[in-house]
C-alpha cells in the first residue's frame, strides 16, 4: 500500500529576539482610536498573563518570506537526503507573500513556490509551485494536498513550505501585535510502498466556516487615526476567536480520532498551532473533557501537548511545522518523538479555517 510518509524536516528561526520590554514605548490605542489609559507595563504584564509569550522573533529587512522558506526547506531536503531534482511539487503555505520592507506593499507575484523553486535552484519543469493560502491552517491543509496528489500517484516527493513575515503586517499600536512573530518551517513528503502495518499520514479533515468567522481575522488601517505607514495591519477579533477556537476544533479533533478507530490514549503528541496559550490549553481542556480526562494533571497535559509560544510567539503557518521539526531534532527536551509514535496536529486561523490530521511514524527505516 502507498503511504504519505514525511522523510525529512526542517525549520528557520530568525536570530533577532525581540521581548516584551520592546513595547514598552509604544503608544497602545483602542478599536475606538483613542489611546488606552493604562500604563504600557500593565498592558504587557496582563498580556503576558493570557498568552504566556515574553519572546518573538522578527527577521532583519534584508531577508524575505521565500529566503526563510528557501533556508526551511534546504534543511528538509538535506534532512530527507532526497535530490531536490525529484521533488515534483513544492506547495508553500503562506499568507502576505514576500512583502517590501518599505513600502510593505504584498508582493505575489510571481508565487512564494515559484521563488523557493528558483531558490533551491530546481531545474525540473516538471516540478509544480503552487501557493496555500489558508490561514494559520495553510501547512497541515498543503500536507493534506500534498497527501491526495501523493496517493494517486501524481508525484512521489512533494516538498511543503510555511513561512510568515507578520512583523512586516502588525499595528504597531495594537496590543495584539505582541503576539506575533517571524519564522518558517518545512517538510518532505514520499509516497512509498509498505507492507504491513499502517504508518505514515492515516486520517486529516478540515472545516471551514466563512460566513460571519471571515473577518475575526482580517486586514486594515491602523489603530492609530494618524498612523500612515501601512495600510496593511493584521486585525484580530481576539474574543471572537477564542469562542470559535473553543467551541469547534475539539469536537473536530475528535470526530478525526473516531473516524481513525483511535482513541486520544492512541495520541503521544498533540502538536497544535501556537495561537495563544490560554487558547491552546483551553482546547487541550475541552478535548480531554470529551474523553472524561481530568486537566487537573498538568505534567501530563504538558506532556502531552508541547509549546513554543512562550518563546517563539505565534508565526502563524510556521509554528506546528517547527514545533515538529525541533522535537525531531531533539531541541526540546524532555519531549521525544519515537518509532511508531502516533500524533496530531492541529490547526486554526483566518477564515475561520480549522483542521487536524493524525501522523504515525514508522517503526524502521523505510527504503525510498
Amino acid at each position: 500500500m502507498i503511504r504519505s510518509i514525511i522523510t525529512g524536516t526542517g525549520h528557520y528561526l530568525p536570530e533577532k529576539v525581540i521581548k516584551s520590554n520592546h513595547f514598552l514605548k509604544h503608544t497602545f490605542y483602542n478599536k475606538k482610536g483613542l489611546k488606552i489609559d493604562k500604563s504600557n507595563e500593565d498592558i504587557i504584564k496582563k498580556f503576558q498573563k493570557i498568552t504566556e509569550i515574553k519572546e518573538r522573533r522578527y527577521v532583519n529587512n534584508t531577508l524575505f518570506n521565500s529566503d526563510m522558506a528557501t533556508i526551511a526547506a534546504k534543511r528538509a531536503l538535506v534532512n530527507s537526503k532526497i535530490y531536490k531534482e525529484k521533488i515534483d511539487y513544492i506547495i508553500s503555505a503562506h499568507n502576505y507573500g514576500d512583502l517590501h520592507p518599505i513600502s510593505f506593499q504584498s508582493d505575489l507575484v510571481p508565487s512564494i513556490a515559484a521563488r523557493v523553486k528558483n531558490k533551491l535552484q530546481i531545474r525540473n519543469k516538471k516540478c509544480r509551485p503552487y501557493d496555500m493560502i489558508f490561514g494559520c491552517p495553510g501547512w497541515i491543509e498543503g500536507m493534506i494536498l500534498a497527501d491526495q496528489l501523493l496517493r494517486s500517484k501524481y508525484a512521489k516527493n512533494i516538498l511543503i513550505t510555511s513561512s510568515e513575515t507578520l512583523s512586516k503586517v502588525i499595528d504597531p499600536h495594537d496590543r495584539n501585535a505582541m503576539i506575533f512573530s517571524d519564522g518558517a518551517g518545512a517538510a518532505v513528503l514520499s509516497a512509498i510502498e509498505i507492507k504491513g502495518g499502517n504508518h505514515g499520514i492515516l486520517y486529516y479533515d478540515s472545516q471551514c466556516d466563512n460566513n460571519e468567522e471571515l473577518h475575526y481575522l482580517t486586514n486594515g488601517p491602523s489603530l492609530n487615526p494618524d498612523y500612515k505607514k501601512s495600510l496593511v495591519n493584521i486585525r484580530m477579533n481576539g474574543r471572537r476567536i477564542y469562542e470559535y477556537a473553543l467551541t469547534e476544533v475539539p469536537n473536530m479533533l475528535k470526530s478525526i480520532l473516531d473516524r481513525a478507530n483511535l482513541h486520544l490514549k492512541d495520541i503521544k503528541k498533540i502538536l497544535i498551532h501556537q495561537a495563544n496559550a490560554k487558547m491552546d490549553y483551553a482546547i487541550l481542556k475541552r478535548l480531554l473533557k470529551l474523553y472524561d480526562y481530568s486537566s487537573s494533571n498538568k505534567d501530563f497535559c504538558k506532556n502531552l501537548m508541547p509549546m513554543t509560544i512562550q518563546k517563539l510567539g505565534n508565526s502563524s503557518v510556521a509554528t506546528v511545522p517547527t514545533l515538529l521539526d525541533l522535537i525531531l531534532q531533539g531541541k526540546m527536551p524532555p519531549h521525544e518523538i519515537k518509532p511508531g509514535d502516533t500524533i496530531m496536529m492541529a490547526s486554526l486561523g483566518a477564515g475561520m479555517n480549522i483542521n487536524g490530521m493524525i501522523y504515525r511514524f514508522p517503526t524502521k527505516k523505510l527504503l525510498l
